[in-house]
């Protein structure tokens, strides 16, 4: 205890982590592997051909800060959460994922469980590189990938209405178009 009473650490500060996932997505062959590997300094397959990467790469990357022992010390806390970010480099996006097309439904599964996008749109032409599109085109490559995200976002509310709708079947209702409505 210091002179104010107040209870000092004993030993080292306790590191702890506190994290934040980034799924990295875009088309097939787009560069996704690639910034993957030079953000975490991890191993994974860097080809030229679509759906080289079909299970996610993860990395975990702590956030360097050298405020938090300070901050430890001027709290008087014994234990440090420095945060870390979890990447994972997912399968290639393709039009029509939303309806199963190319690794559509394993891609959108992987996706859902990160709390962040980061997107790659190649934007070079390079005749020795494949585009799954046949061409570059970086406008229309972004708008296959939000049309498919919102689309598989459309179907998980129609799934989730229908299973609240079933619930409301099977015990005390409430009229549930009224209370989506409210929400508008």
């Amino acid at each position: 205890m210091d002179q104010d009473g107040v209870r000092l650490p004993v030993g080292p500060p306790r590191f702890e982590f506190m994290s934040l996932s980034i799924g990295i997505v875009g088309l097939p062959n787009v560069g996704k592997s690639t910034l993957f590997k030079a953000l975490t300094k991890k191993q994974a397959l860097i080809a030229n051909y679509p759906f080289a990467t079909i299970d996610p790469n993860v990395g975990i990357v702590e956030v360097p800060d050298d405020r938090l022992v300070k901050l430890a010390e001027v709290s008087k806390s014994d234990k440090i959460v420095p945060t870390v970010i979890e990447f994972t480099d997912i399968a290639g996006l393709v039009k029509g994922a939303s309806q199963g097309e190319g690794l559509g439904n394993k891609f959108l599964s992987h996706i859902r469980e990160t709390a962040a996008i980061v997107q790659v749109v190649r934007a070079f032409s390079d005749p020795d590189v494949i585009h799954v599109g046949g061409h570059v085109n970086p406008q229309e490559d972004l708008e296959i990938i939000g049309v498919e995200l919102a689309l598989a976002d459309l179907d998980s509310a129609k799934k989730y209405l229908s299973n609240l709708k079933s619930k409301a079947k099977s015990g005390p209702t409430i009229a549930l178009e009224e209370r989506w409505a409210g929400d508008s």
